[in-house]
């Protein structure tokens, strides 16, 4: 089953996102590799595609996996929780519908 995964940045915490980005990286491209991965990607802070020092807001990442524990498992378990990046993680079963 596919499922959302919506983790929130703590304030101020652009350098440290940046500085574990590559690990974080790493386990979506992992997903990707195994076909898993449907979307990932940063939720700017402003209105633009690239914020610059206002950095971002959180992120989302809609996946497949086994069961609803095991992408909370996955979540929990990534480097931006890890280095006080996110400061919640919120996942969510997720039934995509377009495009078919």
């Amino acid at each position: 089953m596919l499922y959302a995964i919506l983790g929130r940045d703590t304030p101020n915490s652009l350098e440290r996102r940046l500085a574990v980005r590559p690990t974080h990286l790493e386990r979506l491209n992992a997903l990707f590799a195994e076909g898993r991965l449907i979307l990932a990607g940063p939720l700017p802070t402003i209105d633009s595609p690239d914020p610059g020092p206002a950095g971002f807001q959180g992120s989302l990442v809609v996946a497949e996996f086994p069961s609803l524990e095991d992408a909370r498992a996955w979540a929990n378990a990534d480097p931006y929780v890890a280095a006080g990046v996110y400061t919640t993680v919120e996942v969510y079963p997720f039934r995509k519908v377009l495009p078919a």
